[in-house]
């Protein structure tokens, strides 16, 4: 990048309502472009019968949801690792084969939308090298992959968890459905 280049100022994140009108009208853009009817459980013979994705970003900051973003849409994470607990309180379904979401940025924009196209459990420490490469980060090693999720899931644990390796880690593959551009 050249010292003349001018960078971006990031967005303000936007408020609850504001949030859930530009996903629905995301939704609505998805379905009338990307030509999906082949997927009945979300675009059903009428409007009453679709059904809007669930909405959520990547990473526990605005930036490392911009950045982990950015991967997919670049082709290069398609995986994320969720700690089972995450799951737990109900509030989210474990994801499915199948399931589609949208991908907010770091602002709370909808962005993407991805389809599940695999889901494994197993304890961090067995979580496989292919899987660390497929969340495409850093220098898609391993060993990166379990430095970077245990800073993680010990930060973000919430007080009635605690990282182990024995912990439950929910491998979630997916392929970028539909690009919002910037």
């Amino acid at each position: 990048m050249s010292d003349d280049a001018t960078i971006p100022e990031p967005e303000a994140p936007v408020s609850d309502s504001q949030q859930e009108a530009d996903i629905a009208a995301f939704w609505d853009d998805v379905k009338h472009h990307a030509h999906l009817s082949a997927a009945p459980g979300y675009f059903g013979a009428s409007p009453l019968e679709a059904l809007q994705p669930p909405a959520w970003a990547f990473g526990g900051t605005p930036e490392e949801a911009d950045g982990l973003l950015e991967l997919v849409l670049e082709g290069v994470k398609t995986a994320t690792a969720t700690a089972q607990w995450d799951f737990e309180n109900g509030d989210e379904p474990l994801p499915t084969v199948g399931g589609m979401s949208i991908i907010l940025d770091g602002s709370g924009h909808p962005r993407a939308l991805i389809a599940t196209t695999q889901v494994d459990i197993a304890p961090f420490r067995d979580v496989p090298e292919e899987f660390a490469r497929l969340e495409g980060e850093g220098d898609l090693s391993l060993e990166y992959w379990r430095e970077v999720h245990e800073r993680f899931f010990t930060e973000f644990a919430g007080p009635d968890h605690e990282f182990s390796e024995d912990m439950p880690v929910v491998m979630e593959q997916f392929e970028l459905v539909w690009p919002k551009p910037a």
